[in-house]
Order: C-alpha cells, then structure tokens, then sequence
C-alpha cells in the first residue's frame, strides 16, 4: 500500500510539474498520469479516453479493469455503454431522412405519429419534431422515466406515446429546459415509422456501417460476444466505499435515448466526422449529413441558465439537438454527458480548435468525476489556460455531496429505526393502488412486513417501514442506484389507505426515479 501511495505522488508531483506551463498542450503520456491519479482518487474500476485534433486521433487508450472480478484490461475496442450520448445519433439519424427529404424538422410529430398525445391539445397538434428534441416540451425533469427505470419495465411503445397526456406541465411550452428522455424514444418510433425500420436497424446501417464503427452496437441484445464489455460498477449504498459489479442495463423500447454501446476507436470516429461537418472518408470524400443539417443541430433551440465562470469567460449556455452548446473563452463548446448504472461517458468538441474528447467510465459514482476532471484538463491544455487541479476540485465535490446525501439518509434511517416501536395497524394501507400513467401497485404484508410491488417495474419492490405521521420509508430489494422513495397515504375518515403519493429520500437521488409524478389511487379494498 505504502508503495502505491508513493508511485501515486511521484505521478501527481510529475503531472503538475508538466501542466503548470502555460499553453502546453498536454501529451499522451501526461494523459496517463493524469488517469492513474484519477482513477485512484475516484475509485473506478476502468476508463477509455481518446482525443482527436485536425482530423487525427492524437490520443487513444484503455485503462484499469472491464471488471473488478476477472481484471481484465480494457483496450480501445472496450465497449462501454454510452447512454445519453446516443441522443445525437438519434438527431443525426433525423438529419439523414431530412437530406433525403423524407421529413423536415417542422414536421408535426402527429403527421407521423398519429396516436401521439401530450398534456393538453394544442400542445398535441403543434408539437414539431425538433420539439422532442431539445427538452422545452414543458414537462417536468425526468418525466415519465420510471417507463424505464430502473429496467426491466414492460411498458411499450404505445405506452410512452399516449402517456404524456396524465402529466401536468411545470412551465409553459416551448419555455423551459427540463431533460427528458421519453421524448426521444417517440422520435426512435418516428425514425422507425419514417424509414420503415428499428431505429436500431437504421442507426447501425446508416451511421455506424459507413463510419465504420465496426464494434459499436445500438443495443445489449445485439452483442453475441460479451467478452470486451465493459462490466457497471458502483459504490452506491456501500458504507465502506468498495466497488462492487452490477449488471448491465437491459435495453430500453428502443434505444434512442440512451441505448449504444462504443467504444473509444470508435467514438473517435464520430467526434471526426461532427467536426469535419458531416463528412468522412480518407479524402473527406463521403457525407454522412449535410453541413446545414449540422448547423440545426448546433443551434440554440431552447435556452439554459449560463453560470458566470471567469475561467471560460462564458456568457451563453442552450441545448441544440441531442447536444449542450455554450461559449468557452470565446470559442463555441459541443458537449454532452451520459450516464447509466455504472456508465459515466462524456463527449466534447470545440470545433474551433478542430479538438474532440471522449472519456468513458464504468463505475458510479466516481466516473462522473472522473469524466469531468479528466475532459476539462485536457481541453484546458489545448486552450492554453494555467493549470488547475481539477482532479481535487472534483475531489472535494463529490466529499460534499456524499456528506449532504448521507447526512439527510441516515437522519431518515434514524426515525425509521425510532419509530418501529409505534403501533400502527398495517392492514389499514394494504391494497392495489393505480396511477394512470405507471399503473398498478400492490401494498400488501409479507410475513409482518409491509410491502411495495409495482406490477410493470418488478425491480420496484421492497420492505416499506413506518417513518413519520402517515408516511413510510421504502428500502428497495434494487440497490444499483440510490433511489430509495418516501411513500406518504392518504387516508379517509375511517384511517383507511385511499392514495400514494411518493419522493425520493435521497436528494442526490437520480431525475429519472420521478416518483413525484404519481399519483396513486386505490382501485380495491
């Protein structure tokens, strides 16, 4: 151990000796000690990291372990799964079929989609394809996500396109950003419709066969051969703070929002051909999309609070689609981040600088730090910005934000464990309640043991044990992520269970557990 620490200083010492001289870019070899530091710091089991500048990958590497079990390396084809960085080859699918004048992005989703609904009808009959796009649907953050989270679900297709209309919007149309996923599984179903093929089917055939992202797939039931993926972990719910393997996310209705798996050979292609605006080939012969159509993409389409930095000097922030754009000392910045169960991936460009990074990850919750930290020093170097020790600083966060989170779950856990001497009468909130959008579940007792199972989630089950007045705490048998929920009754004159409503105990409790939207009722005694 003594000697780990040692070879872990002399690197550290190395690192910022090297990237405290002003406008160096940084080098391959400062790369990977800048990932061994990381990768300590943060406990992650494996990460990939490529860098493309003026059309050449300058940078390309695995490193750590596919799994803590079976310690095998991870190499540059090492499939990790790229989440919500599937999202823009989602809208560059979209561009294919608007250069082939197959749809336009004004298109009314209900010209395509005819059973499409939303929250109320104006909404319904004015809602345009970009729309799904660029997270300004005036939905709530995360809504309708328990459709897919944790997997495993049975909902459909049909399910995600009728089931906005039982949600109540949060801001206006068109007014706000709140990140929503089942928005782009409707345009997976459109492309599907429009093309007449599984976006998976489309994706792989249209994007990654010319790219020739040979080893990249647009879903887990596609891979025969699971040797070179990279297996999830996680420190969630680990009190000593080891990490632990758990299993890949299954796949969703279809993978538009978030279904990929790549890896960083081939990411490196696709940061190559966004830069090179749509085309490919060895004389940039071959265009995958138009330059106009990357320029939609790369617009504003919904506006997002700018935090001042005096670093970067920013001064603008928005979603175009299926990517965040902002201003970084004065040059633009294409990023976007993904994140599964133990998937942490982040892709940035600055085209400006003809600069693309890609850092993949497959343990939470350090690879988000580990993204961050790893993505901003290196673009700090090519930006010739003095040195900062992102590794710390991102350090420091993640210290803060578990001692918040755990600070408010364990005073939880404490009543919990106060009040199990307080005689309530179980029976009196047993039965089946329904949401109309998320369906049926059941509270029944196990033993003496008060249960939660909800019919069309089965990971969504669970001991529930009384917390305060008439709410109880749920402890779910899934624990690969932190998404443990209050369940708070209602009851009638008689103390009788006549409702449910629910939030996440957790406040760093992931978006897409959107357990505030529900709004069970009971539906037998």
């Amino acid at each position: 151990m003594k000697t780990i620490k040692l070879t872990t200083a002399i690197f550290t010492l190395l690192f910022l000796l090297v990237s405290g001289v002003t406008n160096a870019q940084i080098t391959s070899n400062e790369i990977d000690s800048l990932l061994r530091i990381a990768m300590d710091k943060f406990k992650v089991a494996g990460a990939a990291v490529a860098v493309v500048k003026d059309g050449k990958v300058v940078h390309k590497k695995g490193y750590g372990v596919k799994s803590v079990t079976t310690k095998q390396a991870v190499d540059t084809y090492t499939n990790f799964q790229i989440a919500s960085n599937s999202k823009a080859f989602t809208t560059a699918a979209l561009s294919i079929l608007a250069d082939e004048g197959k749809l336009s992005w004004k298109d009314k989703v209900k010209t395509h989609l005819p059973e499409f609904k939303m929250y109320n009808d104006y909404v319904t009959e004015n809602f345009l394809i970009e729309d799904l796009l660029c997270h300004r649907s005036g939905l709530g953050l995360g809504a309708g996500d328990l459709m897919s989270f944790p997997d495993g679900t049975d909902f459909t297709i049909k399910d995600v396109l009728t089931n906005f209309q039982y949600f109540q919007p949060v801001s206006a149309f068109r007014t706000q950003f709140d990140y929503d996923n089942q928005l782009y599984t409707v345009a997976g179903e459109l492309i599907s419709r429009v093309s007449g093929m599984s976006w998976e089917k489309f994706v792989q055939q249209n994007i990654m066969v010319p790219l020739q992202m040979n080893n990249s797939y647009t879903s887990l039931a596609a891979i025969k051969d699971r040797t070179n993926v990279a297996t999830p972990h996680s420190t969630e719910n680990s009190k000593s703070g080891e990490i632990r393997p758990i299993s890949l996310f299954t796949d969703m209705i279809n993978g538009a929002a978030g279904g990929i798996l790549s890896n960083v050979d081939d990411m490196s292609k696709w940061m190559l051909v966004q830069l090179n605006k749509g085309k490919f080939g060895n004389n940039l012969e071959k265009q995958l999309f138009t330059e106009a159509r990357q320029r939609e993409m790369w617009r504003i389409h919904t506006v997002m609070e700018s935090n001042p930095d005096p670093r970067y000097n920013m001064h603008f922030a928005g979603y175009g689609l299926g990517w965040n754009l902002s201003d970084i000392n004065g040059k633009l910045r294409v990023n976007h981040t993904g994140g599964l169960p133990g998937m942490l991936s982040v892709v940035t460009m600055i085209p400006d600088l003809n600069l693309g990074v890609v850092v993949l990850t497959n343990t939470e919750s350090g690879g988000g730090a580990l993204f961050g930290a790893v993505s901003r020093t290196i673009i700090d170097s090519y930006l010739g910005l003095d040195h900062l020790d992102w590794v710390n600083m991102y350090s420091k966060r993640m210290e803060s934000q578990k001692s918040e989170t755990d600070s408010v779950t364990q005073k939880v856990w404490k009543v919990v464990a106060a009040a199990q001497s307080t005689k309530i009468n179980p029976e009196d909130y047993t039965g089946l309640f329904e949401d109309k959008w998320f369906g049926k579940v059941e509270i029944f007792l196990k033993g003496d043991q008060l249960w939660f199972r909800s019919l069309r989630s089965p990971k969504l089950n669970g001991p529930m044990n009384y917390y305060k007045a008439t709410t109880f705490a749920i402890k779910w048998e899934y624990q690969d992520m932190n998404c443990d929920a209050f369940a708070i009754f209602g009851l009638d004159e008689e103390g009788k269970a006549q409702s449910i409503k629910m939030k996440g105990i957790s406040p760093n409790i992931d978006f897409s557990f959107d357990f505030q939207d529900l709004d069970l009722q009971r539906v037998r005694k």
